[in-house]
Parts: C-alpha cells; sequence; structure tokens
C-alpha cells in the first residue's frame, strides 16, 4: 500500500460510526433508484431545452452543462456539509425529496418556456440564459449531493472507501441504464414527458421516504463525534486532478462515439438509448469488478495510470478497427433476435446493441474501473463527503471542458479519429503522470504505461483520417464527393448510380437523408411551387425549413413576385455541400435567397414576421429530435407566423412510419388547421396543405400562374407538363384527411409519440398507400369547365396507373406489373417521371 492511502486509511475524526451490516445493501438500492429517476430527468430536459434554446450544438451544449454544473456543484457543497451532520442519511432523504418536487417542477416549467425565453433573449440577451440554467441546474444541484452524501452516511471504519464507493457508484450507473431504457422504451410512449417526470418524482420520493424512516429507526446510525478538519494531502489533490482531466477525456469519447457509430446504427431515438446504456453499462460493470479490489491493491497508483491509459488505446483501437465485419456481425444477431422474439423492434434493438458493444462498451469498463481507486487515493475518514464530493465534482467538470473542447473546438478542426486520437493521447498522459507522481509505482507498472503511449501513438498516426467516411453505407457502391465533420454532426456526399442514373445522396450523421435522383426532385419540387401555384392571394414572402439538397428552395426561387424568400438551416456543412446536387438551381450561391443558420422551431421563436408560406423538409419524423417539427405544437406556432390566407406546407413520408402513426401525424396537423388538402407528389411522399383561412382552387389564377416560363421548365422536368397534372396529385380535403385520422391521438411536445413507436414493419407503403388513396375525391375545382375537369381526371388515372404498377412491383406481382407498365407507356409514355421509374432514357 502507498503512503498516501496509508495515511489516508489512518487519519481518524473519532467519530466514524459503526458499521451498519445492512447500511450496503440499503445504500445501493437507494443509490440505484436514485440512478434511474436522475437519468429519466436527463433525457426529459434535454428533448425539451431543444424546444427552448434549438438543437444548434452551441445551444445545447451550453444548456446541458447547466446539469453538469449543477451536479458538480451539488457534490462539493453537500459532500462538505455531510461531515458536519450527526444523521447524513437524513439530508440524503431530505435530497431525495427535494429532488421530486423540484425536478417535476422543473419538467413543468420548461414545458411552459419556449415563448418566454425567446422574449427575454430579444430584451435581455445572454441574460436569458439564465431562466434554463436555473430550471435545470437547481434540481441537478440537489442531485450531485446524493452519492457524497450517502457515502458519507455509510463510512466504512474499516478504510475501504474504494469497495464502498465503487459499489455504490455501480448501483448508481445501473440505476441510470434502467432511466435510460425506461425513458425510451416505456415513459415516453406511455406516459408522456410531464408523466415521465411524475414517475421519476415518484422514484424520488421512494427514496428520499425509506432512507428517512431508516435514520428514523435505527438510532445507532445517528452519534456522532468531534469533527476535526483534515486537509487534503498532495497525493489526495493529484488523484482527483487525474481523475478530473480523465472525466473530460471519457465525456470526449462519447461525444466521437455518437458521432462515429451511427453509420451502424439508425437515428431512432431507441438507438441512441442502447448507446447511453451500453456506455453506462461499461462504468458499472468496471466499478463492481474492481470495488471488491480497489483497496488491496499493492500499487493503487500504477493500476490507476495503467486503466486510464488502456482506455485510451482501447477507444482508438476500436474505431480503428471498424470494418464491413460490424456489419455481418449485426445482421446475424438481429435475425437470430428476430428468430427468437418474432419482434422487428427487439431485432433492431440487438443490432444497435451489438455496434455500442463492440465500439462503446471495453474502454467504459475500464474507466469505471478507475473510479473505487480514484476514490481509494483521494478519500480521508476524517472528510468522507468532501472527498467524494470533489471526486464526484472534479470529474463532472472536466466532463463539462471534455463536451465542450471536444464537439466544438476538436472535432471540427482536426476531424473524429483525429480527435480520438488527442483524447486517447491526453489519457496516456494522465496515466504517465500517475505513474512517475504517484508514490509507491513499480517499474513494471510504469513500463506497461510507456508501452500503452507507444502503442496509442502508432495507431493515431497510422489510422486514416477518412476511415469513418469509408464506412458510410452508401461508400461501398458509390464515390464520396464530400465529407465534413462538424460541430455535432457529421456531412457527406456520395454519387451512386450509373450513366443517366446517377445520382447524388445527402448523408447527415452517417445516415441518408435524401438526393437528387427523379423522385427526390419531383417531391421537393413540389414541396414549394403547388402551395404557392394554389394559394389564394398574390404570396410574397416564403420560409422553407431544412435547406437539404436546396431543391426545395431552389423551386421557391423559380416563382416570379416573391420578395422575401427564406431559408432555415442548422447544418453549415449541408450549405456548403449544395453546390454538388442537380436542379437546385445553385440556391446556395445566389443572394436572392435570405439563408439564417438556425433550426426552423427557433427561428419561428424568434422571428415574429409572418409569412404567405411555411414549407418543411425536416428529416423523417421518428428521427430522434425531429418530432419538433411534426407535433401540434409546432403547427400552432407556424400558424401564428402566418399572413392572413397563409398556408403551412408539411412533407408526409409514407414509409418511414406504420400507418397508425401517419394517423397521428394527420391529427396532429388537422386539430390546428381548420382547412386543409392533401397532395399526393411522389410515389412515397405525401404533402399536406394547411391554412387558418378558406382555401380555394381557382383554377384560372392556378393556369395564369403556371405560365410563369421558369414554373412550366421547373414541373415539366418532373412530369407535370399542365395545372391539370398538378392539380390532378390531388387527394382529399379536410374531412377526408378527419376520416384517415379517426380516433388518432395527435403527436404533442408532451406526447412525442412517433418518436417512440414500434419499428416500422415491411412494406408498409403496401398499406398505408392504398388507405390514403381509397380517400380520393375530385378536387373542388373553381371557375373549370366540364372538360377541364375531365382532362384532370385523366391526369389522375395514369398516376393512379403507375402507383398500381409500383404496388404490384412491391408485393412480387411481376405479371401485373408489367401489364400496368405497358398501359402506362401507351397513355403516357414520354412522361420523364414515369419513364425515370421505368428505366428508360
Amino acid at each position: 500500500m502507498s503512503s498516501a492511502a496509508r495515511s489516508s486509511h489512518d487519519s481518524s475524526a473519532g467519530s466514524i460510526r459503526k458499521p451498519n451490516p445492512t447500511s450496503m445493501p440499503l445504500a445501493a438500492a437507494l443509490l440505484f433508484i436514485s440512478g434511474a429517476s436522475a437519468l429519466v430527468y436527463q433525457v426529459l430536459w434535454v428533448k425539451q431545452l431543444s424546444l427552448i434554446v434549438g438543437v444548434e450544438v452551441y445551444a445545447v451544449t451550453t444548456a446541458i452543462s447547466a446539469f453538469f454544473a449543477g451536479l458538480a456543484l451539488g457534490g462539493l457543497v453537500f459532500g462538505r456539509f455531510a461531515d458536519r451532520l450527526k444523521r447524513p442519511l437524513k439530508l440524503y432523504a431530505a435530497l431525495e425529496l427535494s429532488v421530486a418536487v423540484f425536478g417535476l417542477g422543473a419538467t413543468i416549467l420548461l414545458a411552459q418556456s419556449a415563448g418566454l425565453f425567446a422574449r427575454l433573449e430579444s430584451s435581455v440577451g445572454l441574460f436569458a440564459w439564465l431562466l434554463p440554467f436555473a430550471l435545470v441546474g437547481i434540481p441537478a444541484f440537489l442531485m450531485g449531493g446524493t452519492l457524497p452524501v450517502l457515502m458519507r452516511a455509510l463510512s466504512p471504519q474499516d478504510g475501504r472507501f474504494g469497495e464502498a464507493g465503487g459499489r455504490l457508484y455501480a448501483a448508481n450507473t445501473a440505476g441510470a441504464i434502467i432511466g435510460t431504457l425506461l425513458a425510451a422504451f416505456v415513459l415516453i410512449a406511455q406516459f408522456g414527458v410531464i408523466g415521465s417526470a411524475v414517475a421519476a418524482a415518484i422514484f424520488n420520493a421512494i427514496a428520499g421516504i425509506v432512507a428517512m424512516l431508516v435514520s428514523q429507526a435505527d438510532k445507532s446510525l445517528s452519534e456522532p463525534g468531534a469533527f476535526k478538519r483534515v486537509p487534503a494531502t498532495a497525493q489526495a489533490r493529484l488523484a482527483i486532478g487525474l481523475y478530473c482531466i480523465a472525466g473530460g477525456v471519457a465525456l470526449g469519447y462519447e461525444i466521437v462515439w455518437t458521432q462515429s457509430i451511427v453509420p451502424f446504427m439508425s437515428t431512432r431515438a431507441f438507438a441512441f438509448a442502447i448507446v447511453l446504456a451500453t456506455y453506462l453499462l461499461g462504468l458499472a460493470i468496471g466499478s463492481a469488478i474492481y470495488a471488491r479490489r480497489a483497496d488491496r491493491i499493492r500499487d493503487p497508483w500504477g493500476l490507476f495510470g495503467v486503466l486510464i491509459s488502456l482506455a485510451g488505446l482501447l477507444a482508438l483501437l476500436q474505431i480503428a478497427g471498424l470494418g464491413r465485419w460490424l456489419i455481418f456481425a449485426q445482421s446475424q444477431v438481429e435475425v437470430y433476435v428476430l428468430y427468437i422474439t418474432g419482434s422487428e423492434l427487439a431485432g433492431m434493438c440487438a443490432r444497435f446493441a451489438m455496434a455500442a458493444l463492440c465500439v462503446v462498451f471495453l474502454p467504459t469498463t475500464i474507466l469505471g474501473a478507475a473510479f473505487p481507486l480514484a476514490l481509494r487515493l483521494s478519500v480521508n475518514k476524517a472528510h468522507v463527503g468532501r472527498d467524494v464530493g470533489a471526486v464526484v465534482a472534479l470529474n463532472t467538470l472536466g466532463a463539462i471542458f471534455g463536451v465542450a473542447l471536444t464537439g466544438l473546438v476538436l472535432i471540427p478542426a482536426i476531424g473524429l479519429v483525429h480527435t480520438l486520437g488527442v483524447l486517447a493521447l491526453t489519457a496516456c498522459a494522465v496515466g504517465c503522470i500517475a505513474a512517475w507522481f504517484g508514490s509507491g509505482v513499480s517499474v513494471v507498472m510504469r513500463r506497461t504505461i510507456q508501452c500503452i503511449g507507444l502503442f496509442t501513438v502508432v495507431c493515431a498516426v497510422v489510422t486514416p483520417p477518412q476511415k469513418l467516411a469509408e464506412l458510410l453505407p452508401g461508400a461501398r457502391n458509390g464515390e464520396i464527393l464530400f465529407y465534413q465533420e462538424g460541430r455535432g454532426n457529421t456531412v457527406a456526399v456520395v454519387s451512386q448510380g450509373r450513366d443517366e442514373r446517377k445520382f447524388n445522396r445527402l448523408y447527415v450523421q452517417g445516415v441518408s437523408n435524401t438526393g437528387d435522383a427523379m423522385p427526390s426532385l419531383r417531391y421537393m419540387r413540389m414541396q414549394a411551387l403547388l402551395p404557392l401555384l394554389i394559394h389564394n392571394k398574390q404570396p410574397t414572402s416564403a420560409l422553407v425549413i431544412g435547406f437539404g439538397t436546396g431543391i426545395t428552395a431552389g423551386a421557391m426561387l423559380r416563382y416570379d413576385g416573391l420578395t422575401k424568400p427564406v431559408v432555415a438551416e442548422l447544418l453549415p456543412g449541408v450549405l456548403e455541400a449544395a453546390p454538388l446536387f442537380k436542379g437546385n438551381y445553385d440556391a446556395a450561391l445566389g443572394t436572392r435567397l435570405d439563408i439564417r443558420l438556425r433550426d426552423g422551431r427557433r427561428e419561428l421563436l424568434r422571428n415574429t414576421d409572418p409569412y404567405d408560406l411555411i414549407t418543411l423538409e425536416p428529416p423523417p419524423p421518428s428521427a430522434a429530435g425531429v418530432v419538433n417539427l411534426y407535433s401540434r405544437d409546432f403547427y400552432e406556432l407556424a400558424a401564428s407566423r402566418l399572413q392572413p390566407g397563409g398556408l403551412v406546407a408539411q412533407w408526409l413520408p409514407l414509409p418511414t412510419q406504420n400507418n397508425e402513426d401517419s394517423q397521428s401525424l394527420v391529427r396532429s396537423f388537422i386539430d390546428v388547421f381548420p382547412h386543409a388538402s392533401l397532395w399526393t407528389t411522389e410515389f412515397h411522399e405525401m404533402l399536406m396543405i394547411g391554412s387558418l383561412d378558406e382555401m380555394h382552387l381557382n383554377v384560372p389564377m392556378i393556369q395564369q400562374r403556371f405560365k410563369q416560363p421558369k414554373v412550366i421548365k421547373t414541373l415539366r422536368e418532373i412530369g407535370i407538363d399542365s395545372p391539370a397534372a398538378l392539380l390532378a396529385t390531388w387527394v382529399t380535403d379536410r374531412d377526408g384527411l378527419a376520416r384517415y385520422a379517426a380516433d388518432a391521438k395527435p403527436v404533442t411536445d408532451n406526447h412525442p409519440r412517433i418518436e417512440y413507436t414500434g419499428w416500422v414493419r415491411p412494406k408498409e407503403i403496401t398499406r398505408v398507400l392504398p388507405t390514403i388513396l381509397a380517400l380520393r375525391s375530385p378536387p373542388p375545382l373553381e371557375g373549370s369547365t366540364a372538360a377541364y375537369s375531365a382532362e384532370v381526371d385523366n391526369e389522375w388515372e395514369r398516376l393512379q396507373l403507375f402507383y398500381s404498377a409500383g404496388l404490384k412491383a412491391y408485393n412480387n406481382d411481376r405479371p401485373g406489373w408489367a401489364r400496368d407498365v405497358k398501359d402506362l407507356i401507351y397513355t403516357d409514355g414520354e412522361n420523364p417521371y414515369y419513364r425515370w421509374f421505368l428505366g428508360l432514357p
């Protein structure tokens, strides 16, 4: 045992109570419950903060830092305070009961704070951030005190702080795993955001009441002695400082892993929950394993240095070793679990877990093992609460710095792979400092750390910086034209296909978002031009939420008369990649378009300017966080930013969610807009158009607008060569949408149900498309003749024939498909949209 550790164990305050054989199981159970509730709150608050401060990376990082800062400060304050108390278990009970009150209160207030924050920001600037900081920071401050206070209440007289702290940390982290999975898979889906907060508050209340009852019943736990201040030793301060740096490195790993692993995952909230749960699982297992040994290890400083260094090397090696083998392993696991359970969701979750285990698990297990050693090296009997609080608090403060430095500085400057190399080398530096400045370190341990450092340097040098770009799904059979690793995201453009069917596809965070193939050109151009052409007034202002490939924004600029065309786009990399996509008319390069780097909801909150049209082209609604742009609350916000007669046009993809979820999306829309219609813009896509005022399809006006030369050319390229062909894409009015939505529950900010719904069934398009097309009613054409209505009907019959062929292709009905295709070529064989699908030049 080192001299520092020995002096720590031998110090005495003369006040340590006798050990209680039931205290460790009780403490572990309490912290398990506490950890579960804390992670439920964290998941909820991250979701709510995205609605208040936006999803831009600076805003999210700043807001989440309030949570970590509260935890750190709470650990410092309550840890010191607990050392002076006769019955620290009572303080723990008070903390848990207070978290129940303030945690639930913060969740309720956050749900009402978006508008207030926007108004405060416009009037008092940065001082507005005090609002989310206070709402999140106060309950986090109370949470931060639970571990050090309960550790002080336990205070093992034999001085085995590493074992006791490691077990409590493992229990707390195990609870956090349960909280993470409960929030994603059960609570939010069943009870909504506020209901989930109520459940978390109940967990806190249970822990607080149990602790209070035990404290009152067991008098042996409340006998204090004389308090004596003992300063921390230099070795203890060194251990805490190094563990602070390790906290920054650990959270830096998490940032890199989150961006690196997405090509093997999904954008669904389930995927991110499983990655986080795996991260926490490693910490819990590592801490639990080493808790039993931490106080008996003869060279704690040496082992501490080896563990931190080895975690860095493994984190780098696992990214360097990623390849197609992981996709094969994921597929095998998915098939096996699907065979056993028959559940698509279970199969996909197993797929996610395989990726997380291969990338995240081992390094975090080693980092978890370092926690009991950090306690062993730094905790003094006389100040258990103070020292445990300092270890946890400084580690958390290091995490704040690590998140900011990694996400905002290192990744944009040097990329993901090189950032991971810097973090690994930093971890080796921590190990070297521990080995050379810690007491009693053996030569073997020092040489081991040297070898780890050498291997880390070699691995950092030889791992190609484009490693992750090469793993993009589209890169297997395509060419990477653009790749940028930025703040909180990666943006890539991959060229796919051959000859005349060659197209470029946009990848964000390793997941395909859209492209410039014919189907994308068609629905995105109609996303802008259809509502502009049918608008009952003379539209002069329009907002596009989501630049994407720029096709919607470019089509908007083709319409004469717009004096205020605006785009809200979150990612600068998307704008930089825009020139690589055909059909957007270089929208990002001109000066006419007002581009605002902000997420769409935040733009509407901060800017009260009204628009004649707000049209949306976000990612699919099931992607994590994107539900913010599909909720009833969002539509209410958008409606408040409309000019009289203004329209909101919402993209409705059909294959990205089940039919029941599409019904909920429609319900959310029509709950806000008393006047609405549905249009089919492409085989897989629909468009909902809503207004607070009555809408009319004025045929003469539409015909006149259609005559604009740029509009004619833009629409003819996608198979719409006349106003009749445009009007033939009409499906139904609000009454038809209401019949489709039936009794479906709406998607709201409190119930973001589409984000937590079940996995999409195979060939869901074959269920939802016929159901929607069956709603079709004749468009209410004003000012048209019978002959013109017949022309619209003829165009609809051709479109319906195309859809029939597509559905038969999905169902493997080759004879039926061949018949429909033959008829389609005969009736409209020159249509470029149909020809693209049929593989014709």
